[in-house]
């Protein structure tokens, strides 16, 4: 006997919504007492992080050039010399002085989202070929069904970046320099387009 079309429907999907401060950030939103302070805010690194400090900075543009106001990313990456800080690492032992995770809302008046971190190390390709340093991105915000995920490579890596096996699979390469951040001494610029003719590529990961 046939069943109806009907009988399993999919769910509509859902978007980070404005909740999505109240769940990840609360203390940045004005809820105080449910932690001490929200995940991922504290420093990744401190006085004995080994390796190069950097600042990250940014902005989340949507399709019309207009800076998102509630924006959250989270980046992560491995040490200063290529290990990352993670119970899967097994090549080595990464730095305990180095987090190599953060969350950080974008500012509400502004939309600028801001890291203290260290320029990271190479690390191997599932082949063994090294990737150029680099920096791995999640974006949630109102409007986006699934978070999205990019990476930050360095204007200052240019062989690096030459040879590195994932860059190498973008087929349209004037769009490689979507994921290139323009540094300025200690200072990397990464600005994140949606969508138009800046649109940074995204990974299906």
């Amino acid at each position: 006997m046939a069943q109806s079309l009907n009988y399993l429907k999919e769910s509509p999907s859902q978007t980070a919504g404005p909740y999505v401060h109240i769940g990840c950030t609360p203390n940045f939103v004005g809820i105080e007492g449910v932690y001490a302070q929200d995940l991922g805010s504290g420093p990744m690194v401190n006085a004995d992080t080994r390796g190069e400090r950097i600042t990250i900075r940014g902005f989340v543009y949507d399709g019309g050039g207009t800076a998102l106001k509630d924006a959250l990313i989270e980046i992560w990456q491995a040490d200063a010399d290529g290990f990352y800080n993670s119970p899967s690492e097994t090549r080595g032992k990464a730095d305990p002085n180095f987090l190599g995770w953060a969350r950080c809302p974008g500012d509400m008046a502004t939309g600028e989202f801001l890291f203290e971190t260290i320029k990271p190390g190479r690390v191997p390709f599932r082949d063994g070929r090294l990737m150029a340093p680099h920096v791995t991105f999640w974006i949630v915000a109102r409007g986006i069904n699934l978070g999205l995920h990019t990476r930050m490579y360095f204007s200052d890596e240019e062989a690096a970046n030459a040879e590195d096996p994932v860059l190498a699979r973008i087929e349209h390469k004037v769009r490689v320099p979507t994921l290139i951040g323009k540094r300025d001494g200690d200072t990397v610029t990464f600005d994140i387009h949606l969508q138009g003719d800046k649109e940074t590529v995204f990974f299906d990961i």
